[in-house]
């Protein structure tokens, strides 16, 4: 790796932005270590090649005007666009020995492995983080670095704190500590994504979705996967590198999207709509069940031997019957994380179905631009020679809502059957 910002792909400007910001938390860090104080730390921010105009929250680490760097950051943009990966880059650039991000340094290293001391990834694996969790979060990140220089707080999809979290985050973000950075991953700045007054003391970072030819590019030299085999997937996957990534190396999920890009040809009544629907939903079911059954089952058996199952000692059986509580908690978890990977299956699934109806409406309208499904070429032309361009619409608007519907925590199974319905009535 070349540095920590390598795998960042199709986002020149926000890394420019990061590593300049970087850089300038260094210049403070080193400053306050030679006891210089805040008044020379922000000067020396200042000096710095990082310095550029200081956002909104800026706290005690960047109290000078002039600082890159502030306390408390929001990445942005739409699914695939990096955003996670963008987080973590900037969490290992803080924490980098040699700069701002060299990759190879311990601190790079342990950063992006997860295993850094004072960097926290808030993953949430159920529909939701509540509030528990976030002040024990919270309340950590507030130590003092054990490493001399950052506490960093990396929430992924931060859009799904309860109220209650959100409340406990906007706290610490208000009255942050002088060594402790919080990085927010969201869909959007929309209030649905991430309360107005938390996205009023952060910073945003914008992602785009990055072009096609920059994930196929990512694909052929990264990965060594075949240049027409990358240049398809990259197409296919709509700019998510990681979806490109596996639709060109796991046959299974070639399979699933040829499942997917089959259904429009098979909605020939409401029978066949109902049908489709079950067989939708059945394997992002079955999908998200194969995902989640090996790390339940060893979940289950670690937390079933830390209460002494399988002891022959006195009390161990005793011990185990007092265990039905902390059990009963952890299939409650397991519950919320296989519906969220079931949603995230079947939403998945959903783009790739949008995918199609888009190409169709580019072939109707002749619009000058590339296919998303190459491969259904055929298929979607002739769908274009039979439907409407506002028919095609009306069932891209139907796919696109379904989508939203599901967010909204309309029962899955309504959702897809309204949605079939609507693309066989067009």
């Amino acid at each position: 790796m070349a540095d920590v910002f390598a795998d960042l792909v199709g986002q020149p400007e926000a890394v420019d932005l990061l590593r300049r910001a970087a850089a300038a938390a260094e210049a403070i860090r080193a400053a306050a270590v030679e006891g210089a104080g805040a008044d020379t730390a922000a000067a020396a921010a200042a000096e710095t090649p990082a310095a550029a105009d200081t956002g909104a929250g800026v706290s005690d680490i960047g109290a000078a005007v002039g600082s890159a760097m502030t306390h408390a950051w929001i990445f942005t943009g739409p699914p695939g666009s990096g955003r996670s990966v963008a987080a973590r880059a900037f969490a290992a650039a803080l924490q980098c020995h040699r700069g701002t991000g060299c990759g190879e340094c311990a601190g790079c290293h342990t950063t992006l492995a997860g295993t850094h001391a004072d960097v926290r990834f808030v993953v949430p694996e159920g529909l939701s983080i509540g509030v528990g969790e976030m002040r024990a979060l919270v309340l950590r990140a507030a130590s003092t670095p054990s490493g001399g220089r950052w506490q960093v707080l990396v929430i992924e999809d931060a859009d799904r704190l309860t109220e209650a979290a959100g409340n406990a985050l906007l706290k610490a973000i208000e009255e942050p500590p002088p060594r402790t950075v919080f990085l927010l991953c969201t869909p959007s700045t929309h209030p649905d994504d991430v309360s107005v007054t938390i996205r009023s003391r952060c910073r945003v970072v914008a992602l785009r979705q990055p072009p096609a030819e920059a994930v196929a590019t990512v694909l052929r030299d990264r990965d060594g996967i075949a240049p027409d085999v990358a240049a398809w997937a990259a197409a296919a996957a709509q700019g998510h590198v990681g979806r490109a990534r596996r639709l060109a190396r796991d046959q299974e999920a070639r399979r699933r999207r040829e499942a997917v890009l089959a259904l429009p040809r098979k909605l020939s009544g409401v029978g066949a709509c109902f049908d489709a629907a079950s067989a939708l939903i059945e394997a992002a079911e079955a999908e998200a069940a194969a995902a989640v059954a090996e790390a339940d089952a060893a979940e289950r058996a670690a937390l079933e031997t830390a209460l002494g199952a399988g002891g022959t000692g006195r009390g161990a059986a005793g011990a185990i019957r007092g265990a039905a509580g902390q059990l009963k908690d952890l299939e409650r978890r397991q519950k919320s994380r296989a519906t969220r990977a079931q949603r995230d299956a079947l939403d998945r699934a959903l783009v790739d179905l949008a995918g199609f109806y888009r190409d169709v409406l580019t072939i109707s309208l002749r619009a000058p631009v590339e296919p998303v499904h190459t491969d259904v070429a055929g298929l979607a032309s002739s769908a274009a020679g039979k439907w409407t361009p506002e028919g095609t619409l009306r069932r891209l608007e139907a796919v696109l809502g379904c989508r939203a519907a599901i967010e909204t925590n309309v029962k899955p199974r309504i959702a897809v059957e309204a949605m079939m319905l609507a693309l066989w009535r067009g």
